[in-house]
């Protein structure tokens, strides 16, 4: 298998987790979501962005955001449906620093 590519993001969630109340800690089940997924929901979902606008912003194939765009999508609807927390961590990202004006 070949190494991954870098994928390039600007939103930094930090320390994110997102977890349903009406569950017990111990009972509670979760899914982790990668950076470089939670920015392709950020980019399609929340800046309206197409598969090939999100590929440019984070150099990538266009292919490559709709693998990473399913895979996010399913692991959302998984936690949404079986109430499972999101945690937000890994993936092989850099972060674009912003440039000052």
């Amino acid at each position: 298998m070949r190494p991954k590519k870098t994928r390039w993001i600007k939103c930094e969630p930090g320390e994110r987790c997102f977890r349903p109340q009406c569950k017990s800690l111990n009972k509670l089940e979760g899914v982790i979501m990668s950076l470089d997924e939670f920015e392709t929901i950020r980019l399609a979902d929340l800046e309206g962005l197409t598969q090939e606008q999100i590929a440019k912003k984070m150099k990538v194939h266009r292919s490559t955001v709709a693998r990473i765009i399913q895979s996010a999508h399913l692991k959302v609807a998984d936690a949404l449906v079986n109430i499972k927390a999101i945690k937000i961590e890994g993936g092989c990202c850099k972060i674009i620093k912003e440039k000052k004006k």
